[in-house]
């Protein structure tokens, strides 16, 4: 399972409380944001390094993800929050992970100082780290959806974009907008540790679609007119047993570092790699050409089996758990984006039913922020309105055009320009801004 179907623990995320680093006094907030960072994860690496060894099984990834930044910057200015982002990615270089989430703002109801500050600061603090990822949470079904939020945010993707033009815009592959986000997710761009969590703790991401996919095909061989429940209960199966891997490594390193468990995020996620695809999973249940109709369904099934099978192995799921559907870092719906048989359409009509949204989207350069408020309005809607987490990491390249091929390599994958089939006309509605109210089912009392 782990050579020949890509079987792995995604990550391993840390989770770090920094409120008690709160300070008036822009150094000691800097210092003290470093030294908690690399005091708690001194060991983290190494732990996670000798668990893995220990079951022969890999963990891709050993990140961090801390309270959301924008509590620290009350009263502060962007260039602090500029320093407190350069001391977060030099905490991450220090302790050897790859990827920090938490610089991130909770603004579902409204944007206080340190929030806005926070914002404003995003261009120039991604664009001079490598480590460091941003999320925004800017509704949720209870309180409806921020459209200021959304618009403001909007703009500095498009800003960050910009300030990273020499990579290729690639500082907006760093920013998730959420909707309904959740408080414990490990996966990147969009972990942090909400409110309510431990001081530290571990929460662990599995994956495995080379595992499902495998699964699929050697059901069909055996039995080619398998139908598409025995298919359903086949995932089911499988889901539970990366599950149960994924809470033994999760809870082995939680344990060596003293510290709790949190949670397993089953998510199914995908690299560029053939053999570990989500699109491909699609295939093998007989959608041919992804974005074909049908494909919701199949995609409904796959988050669903996934569900089914990870709560019933753990009674510690959490996070975003599903399948993942972000398009440059799966070569299967990548490569249907370049056909032309996936467009961002389908696509969101997909995401009503998977387990985030818009994810890893490719951009044309000339891509204006009302566009980008819109498609975080839609995806923000769907979330809302069916109680579920939705997400949008858009990412508009400077100079390029739709059609053109872009590659950032490693995890983060490539990918063709893509576009809204009407990407104008929206302009009014959006800069109206305001709060979009809450649905009506969002009053459960």
């Amino acid at each position: 399972m782990v050579r020949e179907e890509n079987l792995d623990v995604r990550t391993v995320t840390l989770g770090i409380n920094l409120t008690s680093c709160a300070s008036p006094d822009p150094e000691q907030l800097v210092d003290s944001v470093y030294k908690l960072i690399t005091e708690k994860a001194a060991n983290h690496v190494s732990f996670c390094n000798d668990v893995s060894g220990k079951y022969g099984l890999p963990i891709i990834n050993k990140r961090i993800a801390v309270s959301p930044v924008s509590a620290l910057l009350e009263a502060h200015t962007t260039e602090t929050a500029v320093k407190v982002c350069k001391a977060l990615d030099a905490a991450a270089a220090e302790v050897k992970i790859d990827l920090l989430g938490g610089y991130s703002a909770l603004v579902q109801k409204g944007i206080t100082p340190g929030e806005h500050t926070l914002i404003e600061s995003l261009p120039e603090a991604l664009a001079t780290t490598s480590r460091v990822c941003s999320s925004f949470n800017v509704g949720t079904t209870k309180a409806g959806i921020n459209v200021d939020a959304v618009s403001l945010i909007s703009r500095k993707i498009i800003e960050t974009s910009a300030a990273t033009a020499d990579k290729k815009g690639f500082g907006c592959a760093k920013i998730v907008v959420f909707a309904n986000m959740p408080e414990d997710n490990p996966f990147m761009a969009g972990a942090m540790l909400g409110p309510g969590q431990p001081e530290c703790v571990i929460n662990v991401g599995v994956s495995g679609p080379g595992v499902v996919k495998r699964a699929i095909d050697r059901m069909l061989k055996k039995r080619p007119d398998s139908t598409l429940d025995e298919i359903a209960e086949e995932i089911k199966h499988t889901a539970y047993r990366v599950t149960r891997t994924g809470e033994l490594i999760g809870s082995e390193v939680a344990h060596m570092l003293n510290i709790p468990f949190g949670i397993v995020d089953l998510s199914l996620a995908p690299t560029p790699r053939v053999g570990d695809s989500v699109g491909e999973i699609y295939q093998a249940m007989g959608v041919k050409s992804i974005g074909a109709p049908g494909t919701t369904a199949a995609v409904m099934m796959l988050n669903d089996a996934v569900k089914k099978g990870g709560a019933f192995a753990s009674s510690a799921v959490g996070g975003l758990s599903g399948a993942f559907i972000p398009i440059m870092e799966d070569h299967a719906l990548s490569q249907a984006v370049t056909d032309g048989t996936l467009t961002l359409e389908k696509l969101e009509a997909m995401t009503a039913v998977c387990s985030v949204g818009l994810d890893m989207i490719l951009l044309p350069g000339d891509t204006s922020s009302e566009t980008i408020a819109g498609l975080i309005l839609d995806e923000a809607a769907i979330g809302i309105t069916a109680r579920k987490t939705t997400g949008v990491r858009a990412i508009p390249v400077p100079g390029a055009k739709k059609g053109d091929f872009i590659d950032f390599g490693g995890l983060f994958g490539s990918g063709t320009i893509t576009n809204p089939a009407s990407p104008k006309g929206a302009e009014t509605f959006v800069n109206r801004g305001g709060h979009i109210p809450a649905p009506i089912h969002s009053m459960l009392n």
